[in-house]
């Protein structure tokens, strides 16, 4: 069993136990009590100051991860970089420009290949360390080490990375909760923290369960933190707060097609009210910046981001790993490795004038012409927060569930509040379009490029009579292109060679779901057993 070591600060010591996961049966030691540097999990929660720093600790996880093992060569798994990056490269509005995404990208994953094995296991390692955290403030709690309120404050905190966690994996690993009304196979959901080899053991039983079991308890751990955290978080937005709880509920029921469910929580952040001006949210005060580009350059402190993940200077994803470096153009400093892919950039439904197109995109100037993600823009100390959830999240969260349910009034109004404030007057929409369903999940991809939301969309349209991929659409290879930038012309869109690009594969092909890792199963015999069809 592999035991992986995190010292869970670059600059001060956190009170934490080293992250235990069930991942691999290389290593006798199952557990590190004591990592480098860092005290026991017994003197974490033995005051106030230990326990914030504790939770520091939980929250740099998030961010930074490890690769293959080494927190030296921190890549932002799952949440500072990775998520983003592979959920996009996932999908198809991004394109692949190297051959650093290609596994990805191009679907040909195994249980060992590295991207989709360290999501897994950073995944799983922050799980852990949540679940060490709850079982530390509950004691800390209970003896008066801090008061039962702030114990309760900080759990959900926890709770609600692991139910962030927990449900990452459950989009790449699982098939959505529409097949089947969750009945499907889902992922372990664990709840008890790894602090001995007899609670590996304990572990090793802990089976895949069904998808709708464990949206059952991600959502009972969104209750407790909606329930326990305060309005406003006083630490920043980096932190967790009672609207970013509600906020991933209506994601989280979005993709269960609970669409009342969805518009209740909504309800909650204010998308129920007709404004005079723009939507505004009660808890928290969230509201859309006036721009579209100010929760990126303003990314510490506006009044659109619910909940962004922190990176800093001495602490972020990366050369290799970080949102800047990945996603920006070489010619800034930047690899210039991942660029907005035409089939999005040149879509009819991306209106000419689109203040997203202009600020929010950047064209590389030397060298191959392609336009890059300009939302993540320090290419030299890589501090851009990585966005979890967005107020506009909640807007077309909530503006899809009433168009579900018919009531395209108020589905309008949250369209436009997010629409209007980047489309030219002379574009904007008067009334609902014929489909407004259609144009709110057009409005998503172009609202949410480079945030990582297109391969979730993917995965929980996917049976979608109407609107559903059906698969994982084709997607562009650069040998198919030009490299002058003429390709990216939304006004007379070329068309582009009909082959030499990623060929699309359906729902029914193995590769729509990720392999639970090797070594996961090889030390795992109930999940042995679980392994994904086609997966050996």
């Amino acid at each position: 069993m592999k035991r992986i070591r995190y010292t869970f600060s670059r600059t001060a010591v956190m009170a934490m136990l080293a992250a235990a996961m069930l991942a691999t049966p290389s290593c006798s030691k199952f557990t590190e009590l004591e990592p480098i540097n860092t005290p026991s999990e017994n003197s974490a929660f033995q005051s106030a100051s230990s326990i914030e720093l504790a939770m520091q600790g939980v929250y740099e996880a998030a961010a930074v991860g490890s690769y293959n093992g080494d927190k030296a060569a921190a890549r932002g798994y799952p949440f500072g970089a990775a998520a983003i990056e592979q959920d996009e490269m996932r999908g198809e509005d991004m394109l692949n420009v190297a051959q650093f995404y290609a596994i990805t990208y191009e679907g040909t994953y195994t249980p060992s290949s590295a991207n989709n094995v360290n999501m897994w296991n950073g995944l799983y390692a922050l799980i852990n360390q949540t679940n060490v955290l709850i079982k530390g403030v509950q004691g800390a709690g209970a003896a008066g080490v801090i008061t039962p309120e702030a114990a309760a404050a900080y759990e959900g905190e926890a709770r609600f990375l692991r139910a962030l966690a927990h449900h990452e994996l459950l989009i790449h690993v699982s098939f959505p909760y529409a097949d089947g009304n969750g009945s499907k196979p889902g992922v372990p959901y664990r709840e008890k923290a790894v602090t001995s080899q007899a609670d590996v053991t304990e572990g090793l039983s802990v089976g895949r369960g069904t998808v709708a079991e464990a949206y059952t308890k991600l959502l009972a751990d969104l209750d407790y933190a909606e329930t326990n955290l305060p309005a406003t978080q006083p630490k920043g937005l980096s932190r967790v707060s009672k609207g970013a709880a509600i906020a991933l509920k209506t994601r989280i029921k979005q993709h269960m097609q609970d669409w009342d469910g969805v518009i209740a929580e909504g309800a909650k952040l204010g998308t129920d009210k007709q404004p005079a001006t723009h939507f505004t949210s009660p808890i928290g005060g969230y509201t859309l910046t006036a721009s579209p580009e100010t929760p990126f350059t303003s990314f510490k402190n506006n009044t659109e981001s619910v909940f962004s993940v922190a990176n800093g200077p001495n602490a972020n994803g990366g050369t290799n790993g970080a949102l800047p470096s990945m996603f920006g153009p070489a010619d800034k400093g930047a690899r210039g490795l991942v660029a907005t892919s035409p089939l999005l950039y040149n879509a009819s439904f991306w209106v000419e004038g689109d203040l997203r197109r202009t600020l929010l995109q950047i064209r590389q100037v030397i060298g191959e012409k392609y336009s890059f993600n300009n939302k993540y823009r320090d290419y030299v100390n890589k501090t851009d927060y990585a966005p979890i959830i967005r107020y506009a999240e909640v807007l077309l969260n909530v503006a899809e569930a009433y168009a579900r349910k018919g009531n395209n009034a108020q589905a309008f109004l949250l369209l436009n509040d997010v629409r209007n404030r980047s489309v030219p007057a002379d574009k904007q929409f008067t009334t609902p379009p014929a489909d407004l369903i259609l144009a709110i999940l057009q409005e998503r991809r172009i609202e949410f490029t480079g945030e990582g939301r297109r391969w979730p969309d993917i995965h929980r349209l996917a049976l979608d009579p109407v609107y559903g991929t059906n698969g994982v659409p084709a997607k562009l290879k650069i040998g198919q292109m030009k490299l002058d930038g003429s390709d990216y012309n939304n006004v007379t869109p070329p068309v582009f060679p009909a082959t030499g690009g990623v060929v699309a594969y359906p729902y029914t092909d193995f590769r729509f779901l990720w392999p639970i890792p090797a070594d996961e199963i090889a030390a795992n015999p109930l999940l042995r057993e679980q392994q994904n069809e086609g997966y050996k």
